[in-house]
Order: C-alpha cells, then sequence, then structure tokens
C-alpha cells in the first residue's frame, strides 16, 4: 500500500493528473487478464480484444 501512497502524492506534488488515466486504463487490464485466465467468461473478455 505505500506504493499507492507514494503514486499519489507524486502526483499531487507534481500536478501529474495526466498519469491517472494511464493507470486506470492499465488497472483494469490487469484485472480482466487475471480474471479471464481461468474462469467460464474468459472466451467473453477475449472477444473485447
Amino acid at each position: 500500500m505505500d506504493f499507492i501512497k507514494d503514486l499519489f502524492s507524486f502526483m499531487t506534488e507534481r500536478k501529474k493528473w495526466w498519469l491517472m488515466p494511464i493507470i486506470l486504463i492499465l488497472l483494469v487490464i490487469g484485472i480482466l487478464v487475471v480474471i479471464g485466465g481461468g474462469s467460464a467468461i474468459a472466451p467473453f473478455i477475449y472477444t473485447l480484444f
């Protein structure tokens, strides 16, 4: 959790708010890959890509 706090404090101090959408998109893609790896909904997730 320290990494998340450090990242958020970096973005607030340096005014790098444009990083937030990039981080969120990467997080969503990572979650989809983890969920889609071994579940019954994997074929539906793979059709998105």
